[in-house]
């Protein structure tokens, strides 16, 4: 697989990956070239609102309006996704990952109503370094899918592991019926 096929796209964690933090987690992958690898989970929030940690960024998160564990790297610095709502209108520091997905700058002014489509805001990322992550592909730990911009900004991010595997045309969406415990099938 070739590092274009992986950036704007989503690794979902395989039952091969049996605890931890990436267990049953969706990351989007915003970064990945010879040097290495970068994403956010999408689908680990956390108890602490935006506006308890970045006040004036509360109201520009969408539901729900909470930080989301990024990641096990550098779990202090905050990192922020968004999807902008159209290309005419692109917030002051945007760095576009992948269609209207992108980086939010989050030491610049809040963007203007409207101007994004929904925002997430994530303590820390996941980080790889230059071929750790084809490893684990290999090893059958993540499989690759296609992202949709909903999957950034579910307003049920519990459920995204089980969501982002049924809509799959392959065999992969018989994993979204995975049980928890296996040996309790």
């Amino acid at each position: 697989m070739s590092t274009a096929d992986v950036r704007g796209r989503l690794l979902v964690a395989t039952p091969a990956i049996e605890g931890g933090l990436f267990y049953r987690s969706v990351v989007y992958m915003i970064d990945h070239d010879v040097e290495g690898a970068v994403g956010v989970i999408v689908n680990r929030p956390l108890d602490s609102g935006v506006e308890d940690v970045l006040p004036e960024w509360g109201e520009a998160v969408n539901a729900p309006g909470c930080l989301f564990n990024g990641g096990p790297v550098s779990a202090d610095a905050a990192l922020a996704v968004g999807v902008i709502g159209t290309a005419s209108l692109v917030p002051s520091g945007w760095r576009p990952t992948s269609g209207r997905v992108g980086l939010v700058d989050l030491t610049g002014p809040v963007p203007p109503r409207g101007t994004l489509r929904g925002l997430r805001v994530f303590a820390g990322y996941a980080g790889w370094g230059p071929g750790q992550l084809e490893e684990e592909l290999d090893e059958g730990s993540w499989v690759v899918v296609d992202a949709e911009e909903c999957d950034l900004l579910s307003s049920t991010p519990e459920r995204l592991w089980s969501a982002v595997l049924r809509r799959q045309d392959d065999d992969l969406r018989l994993w979204s019926t995975y049980p928890e415990d296996p040996t309790f099938n």
